[in-house]
């Protein structure tokens, strides 16, 4: 049987891969009843660009001034939102990096958890998310 996906809306999704001494910062959030361990980023706004959404989204989840160091991933696929099942996720992957990197990256929003793992031992399946799997994994080969 096959099922008719509606999608209305593209969702489009920036995200950062914050390498520091072979270990890669990833965020824990509890949003919509929802335990979710992904890469630090998120929705792009109506009117604002790609890199203006990335450094704002470092900035409002840590309070840091990133710059972009290369374009790492867009997944290839379709994929439906979790949240939202008329979206389809546009997701890109950067690699960014601080650019000042001797203070401590802590959390400022509640609910949202900071945890640094090792490139090579960061598995796919520690990921919530489809493409988040997929980046994770390309980060270990």
């Amino acid at each position: 049987m096959n099922v008719k996906i509606i999608i209305e809306n593209f969702n489009v999704r920036v995200y950062g891969v914050l390498i520091e001494k072979n270990a890669v910062l990833i965020t824990r959030e509890n949003r919509f009843d929802i335990e979710m361990i992904k890469f630090p980023g998120g929705g792009l706004e109506k009117g604002e660009g790609i890199k203006a959404c990335l450094e704002r989204e470092f900035q409002e989840e840590f309070g840091v001034e990133i710059e972009l160091v290369e374009l790492f991933y867009i997944n290839e696929f379709f994929q439906q939102s979790a949240f939202a099942s008329k979206d389809q996720l546009i997701s890109i992957y950067y690699k960014v990096r601080r650019l000042n990197d001797t203070e401590k990256i802590v959390s400022k929003e509640e609910g949202v958890g900071v945890e640094w793992y090792n490139e090579k031992t960061l598995n796919k399946e520690m990921m919530t998310f489809p493409i988040d799997k997929i980046v994770a994994e390309m980060i270990g080969e």
